[in-house]
């Protein structure tokens, strides 16, 4: 370990707070002016600890006989051997010494996308929850029209992702130093407007071509958005890291299916999330082959068949467990 020797104060995420460089050992830490580092803390001692080199020139760290003493991974200790990344606490204060010797970590990619942040993603990002909240409304009305029900869902809706938004934003500063809401609030307007969009969509060409799966399984793919808004999120808030959280988030959208079809099976005894296709449109908008009656009459006695044979058994297998 080589000279110059730098303390550093640590924030509770490991964030340096504050550098001291220090020319030579030993290194005098307190709340006293005559110390080499002073830690402005009421909970450290005018002389609290020192740091120099032992017989095997490594450094050790020895509180000076102070109230509180020095913890380290929450043991309070009167002797500690200080690595590069042993970090210790003085009172109320976290720090850590490093000489200059020490090394440092690679350079990391800036995966931030600077350009993606700010006010003006954030005013898209209202605009588009303003625009799915009115939308949602409006397609749900069936009462005569009252501007207060569109005025009350628009302010729920921004008031609610401003809310989500400031709660990912202050994660965002916590540990990623910055809090960038306007991307926060543009992931859940694009979040929200996407899941909308498929809804609409899911149903229009349900209802047209009798796809039911679309509306049977669809709740599936809004775990998937939704799940793709969380990742966007986190990846905002630690953009380094984005690899780990894409794992996290496919494991909890498949949970999140998995816990759906298990249910639907135990509320309904199938696996979809309809029985039936429950959104009715225009009858210009049907572009499947329609159905005759006959066809309709023939589905159906196959069924009959299909029961009574089932209930058929079902009577057999009951009368022969009351004979055994």
């Amino acid at each position: 370990m080589s000279a110059p020797y730098f303390v550093e104060t640590l924030a509770r995420n490991g964030d340096v707070l504050h550098r001291h460089k220090v020319d030579a050992l030993p290194i005098r830490l307190g709340r006293g002016y005559d110390n080499d580092f002073i830690v402005d803390d009421a909970h450290c001692a005018a002389r609290h600890a020192i740091v120099e080199a032992d017989e095997d020139g490594q450094l050790v760290m020895r509180d000076l006989g102070s109230k509180n003493g020095m913890v380290h991974r929450g043991k309070r200790t009167s002797r500690l051997v200080v690595g590069g990344d042993t970090v210790v606490r003085l009172g109320h204060t976290t720090l850590r010494v490093r000489p200059a010797d020490f090394p440092v970590a690679p350079e990391q990619l800036d995966r931030t996308r600077h350009s993606w942040e700010g006010g003006m993603p954030g005013l898209v990002g209202l605009f588009l929850i303003g625009v799915v909240s009115v939308l949602t409304v409006w397609l749900n009305d069936t009462q005569t029209f009252q501007l207060i029900r569109y005025l009350q869902a628009l302010a729920y809706g921004i008031g609610a992702s401003v809310v989500w938004s400031g709660a990912w934003a202050f994660a965002n500063r916590l540990f990623g130093r910055h809090a960038r809401l306007g991307r926060h609030l543009f992931i859940i307007g694009c979040g929200l407007a996407a899941i909308t969009i498929f809804k609409l969509v899911s149903s229009a060409l349900a209802y047209a071509f009798s796809f039911e799966v679309l509306t049977r399984y669809g709740s599936h793919v809004a775990i998937m958005l939704a799940a793709g808004m969380l990742y966007f999120h986190l990846s905002t808030v630690k953009p380094n890291t984005s690899h780990q959280f894409a794992i996290v988030c496919v494991v909890l959208a498949l949970l999140g299916s998995g816990l759906t079809l298990i249910s639907n099976e135990q509320r309904s005894g199938r696996l979809g999330d309809e029985l039936y296709m429950s959104v009715l449109m225009p009858p210009a908008m049907r572009m499947a082959k329609d159905h005759s009656v006959d066809e309709f009459m023939g589905n159906v006695s196959a069924m009959k068949a299909k029961l009574d044979a089932e209930r058929i058994k079902k009577v057999k297998d009951q009368a022969a467990a009351d004979d055994d």
